[in-house]
């Protein structure tokens, strides 16, 4: 950015255009936590005099409210046109209350509302552990309940973990963009308590290229970090640089920049930090690295103190003869391999990296380490595989991970039950389109095999079987097992059958860059699907669907009926009693 040029030269520029307020940022109906750090921004469609724009808060100055008057540059937008706006950066307002900030330029305004919420008087919660299945959906969780528990005679044999949370509710998960969302904006929504864009972390999206250079938004782990003693833990199967674990410390428009997303981790230092993407942790001369700088940060974080671990061996070595105040553990050059094809089929990636942790492991660890803290701690937790293996509708997979994620759920309420003065907040960041309509019977005749479909009374029941009683099938591909179908798709080859060789790959791209079914799955029984998608869609994607949220110990109770999903940041500060 640079300085607004002279007020002379402007005051032309803008007698010669229609200018307006394009945006401000906080947007309108904001929910801003008292104290918590935002940045401040109006955007203006072209290039005017700083004189002659006013903005004000409540009728009054800005450095009334933000302690000081924004900075008026130009910047350029993402096509190289120069425009002007007012910044200020790392404002906060200390008083609750309903702010409006009306911006005016000529015969244009532009007015936003924002409501400030005052800090919990006393903490409830010592403790939280958000547990988060990416993409978690009712199919999901009634697939898992069935393949796990069983049903006879219309009553499950056995109830999930999460099914024995104290209180439900549903969260909206929109964004300021779109009525759907990805994952970075809807777990920033969680992490900063602000709706945000599709592909962003922790800022408001704004106008320019450059994705670090967006109106931040305090992060849940900068405000813990900040404010308090406690511990901060992040946990998940996938990348560690991937949308929902970065949410917890990162700020960017482009969730993909994961090279650059290391820095937030080191900057806020979690004391524990466990998942998958080691590839971006090691330099770029480092074969498999995915850094286009020599940057090593298992050394950076080793020179912080950190215990490193990067195998599942070396996990339990790490914690063996005395707990560690910090540990650091990468398992897999990216995501993790999920339950299906590390405990039962060996496929995917497992004999390459055959000893990885299960979600579980990791989830223990982190309570040892974190729970040494007489502070308390915030844990996040993430099966980010749900929505791995959802997208391109390896619907057996996703389950698997369902259930580890229950398993997971399970873990914390242990915890819980021991140390009462800890929140456990369930959900997942947005829902697919998976549902549960009824069973496949091989027994059935006919040579498709959707000739084997049945629903209402034709379904029965499917026979899954658990031998060893460890919750989950001992095989997904029993003689008659679920029917289950997407509300969205490419155009692909349903064999309703478990992919028991490899992840499922439902497309491939044809000389057009069109995506069209993968004749791999092409045989005289299998049935091509129509897509309902655009062919430049290759997988399943998520849905606008309410997602379900969760929530058992102090605090759980002013859990709503309905909520947004920046409600959710509300209810873990308040809990926890953040004070900034």
């Amino acid at each position: 950015m640079k300085k607004l040029i002279g007020a002379a030269v402007a005051a032309l520029i803008l007698s010669a255009l229609p200018v307006g307020a394009l945006n401000v940022y906080p947007i309108d109906k904001a929910q801003i936590l008292a104290g918590a750090k935002f940045d401040f921004k109006v955007e203006l469609d072209a290039v005017v005099d700083p004189a002659s724009v006013s903005v004000t808060v409540n009728g009054g100055k800005v450095a009334a409210v933000l302690g000081k008057e924004p900075q008026a540059v130009t910047e350029k937008d993402k096509k190289d046109m120069e425009a002007s706006a007012l910044i200020l950066r790392d404002v906060k307002v200390v008083k609750a209350g309903t702010y409006t900030v009306e911006v005016k330029v000529g015969d244009m305004k532009k007015t936003v509302t924002w409501t400030v919420y005052p800090a919990a008087a006393k903490a409830t919660a010592k403790n939280v552990i958000f547990l988060i299945a990416d993409g978690l959906s009712v199919g999901h969780r009634t697939a898992a309940r069935i393949l796990s528990k069983g049903n006879t005679e219309g009553t499950s044999n056995g109830l999930l973990a999460m099914d024995m949370m104290d209180r439900m509710g549903l969260v909206g998960t929109s964004s300021v963009n779109s009525l759907a969302v990805d994952s970075a904006n809807s777990m920033s929504a969680y992490m900063t308590g602000h709706k945000s864009s599709v592909n962003a972390l922790g800022v408001y999206a704004d106008r320019t290229a450059d994705p670090f250079d967006d109106p931040k938004q305090e992060t849940l782990g900068e405000l813990v970090r900040r404010t308090t003693k406690k511990s901060i833990g992040i946990v998940s199967d996938a990348e560690l640089q991937d949308a929902t674990p970065a949410a917890v410390v990162a700020h960017t428009r482009l969730r993909d920049r994961k090279a650059e997303i290391m820095e937030a981790f080191l900057a806020v230092k979690p004391e524990v930090l466990l998942g998958g993407g080691s590839a971006y942790f090691l330099p770029k001369s480092v074969t498999g690295s995915k850094r286009a700088d020599e940057k090593d940060y298992f050394d950076l974080f080793e020179k912080e103190g950190y215990k490193v671990a990067t195998t599942n061996s070396e996990l339990s070595a790490a914690t063996m003869s005395s707990t560690p105040k910090k540990l650091l553990g990468v398992f897999h050059p990216g995501n993790l391999d999920g339950a299906l094809d590390r405990l039962l089929l060996g496929k995917g990636t497992v004999s390459k990296y055959n000893d990885q942790p299960d979600l579980t492991n990791l989830t223990r660890t982190a309570l040892e380490v974190l729970s040494t803290n007489k502070e308390g701690f915030f844990l996040m937790v993430e099966a980010g595989l749900v929505d791995k293996y959802s997208h391109p509708m390896d619907w057996e997979r996703a389950v698997y991970d369902t259930i580890m994620f229950d398993k997971v759920i399970a873990i914390a309420q242990d915890f819980a039950k021991k140390n009462p003065d800890t929140l456990i907040v369930v959900t997942g960041d947005h829902t697919h389109s998976i549902s549960v309509y009824g069973t496949v019977d091989d027994k059935k005749p006919g040579t498709l095999m959707r000739d084997k479909v049945g629903t209402y009374a034709n379904a029965g029941f499917t026979n899954y079987v658990d031998a060893n009683s460890d919750g989950y099938p001992d095989s997904p591909n029993p003689s008659k097992r679920l029917a289950i179908g997407w509300g969205n798709h490419p155009d692909y080859w349903e064999t309703f059958k478990p992919k028991l060789d490899a992840p499922f790959n439902p497309t491939v791209q044809d000389e057009n860059k069109n995506w069209i079914a993968n004749d791999k799955y092409k045989s005289d029984t299998a049935t091509l699907i129509a897509g309902n998608l655009a062919r430049t869609d290759s997988t399943e994607v998520h849905s606008i669907d309410d997602m379900t949220l969760q929530m058992t110990g102090p605090g759980s109770d002013k859990l709503k009926a309905y909520q947004e999903n920046t409600s959710t940041f509300r209810y873990i500060v308040e809990a926890l009693g953040l004070k900034p």
